[in-house]
């Protein structure tokens, strides 16, 4: 389903309003990558680098150019683990946010 241009707005006026909404959307894009829905997880993270930092910035930041990023980050885009893992990073750096990963059984042998 495309997302309308409202709700895109809607979005971002958000995350610059709410540090707390901010943080959330960035763990959440790397949960849904952590679950196994990796384009769903960059298409979360792609609109939390539009609506925070930039791409042109965290190109200058991370050290890969802009247009690098937004085809890592796009829909045929498949980042190597390396420079995906160095894009994250640098968001939390640039955030003030340091993220956790949690180990919980569930299902089976829970």
């Amino acid at each position: 389903m495309a997302l309308t241009r409202d709700f895109k707005e809607t979005i971002l006026a958000r995350v610059q309003a709410d540090p707390k909404f901010r943080d959330a959307l960035l763990k959440e894009g790397i949960e849904t990558m952590l679950a196994g829905d990796v384009d769903g997880g960059k298409a979360i993270i792609r609109d939390y680098i539009k609506a925070t930092v930039g791409f042109e910035k965290l190109g200058a930041e991370s050290g890969s150019s802009p247009k690098s990023l937004i085809r890592m980050f796009g829909t045929s885009g498949n980042p190597q683990a390396k420079n995906l893992f160095a894009v994250i990073s640098c968001l939390q750096q640039l955030e003030g946010l340091t993220l956790h990963v949690t180990a919980q059984r569930h299902g089976r042998g829970a």
